[in-house]
């Protein structure tokens, strides 16, 4: 997960890189969720959504990890 990412000779964190691919994955699961009805049983949806943003970026990290890691 450490290391930087050149895009068009701009030198962006990894980090940074599975940040908006975590993010982006989030707003696609809140609009789910929302339409399914299911933050009607959620007590706190602001900690829910911070969570679940926090679990999809390990699993992004855990994935990069394993498809960019070297042999």
């Amino acid at each position: 997960m450490i290391g930087t990412l050149t895009f068009f000779g701009l030198n962006m964190p990894w980090l940074l890189v599975l940040t908006l691919i975590s993010w982006v994955a989030l707003l696609a699961a809140r609009r789910v969720l929302a339409m399914t009805g299911f933050y009607q049983w959620v007590w706190h949806p602001a900690l829910f959504d911070t969570a679940l943003f926090l679990l999809m970026l390990l699993a992004t990290s855990r994935l990069s990890n394993l498809f960019l890691s070297a042999p």
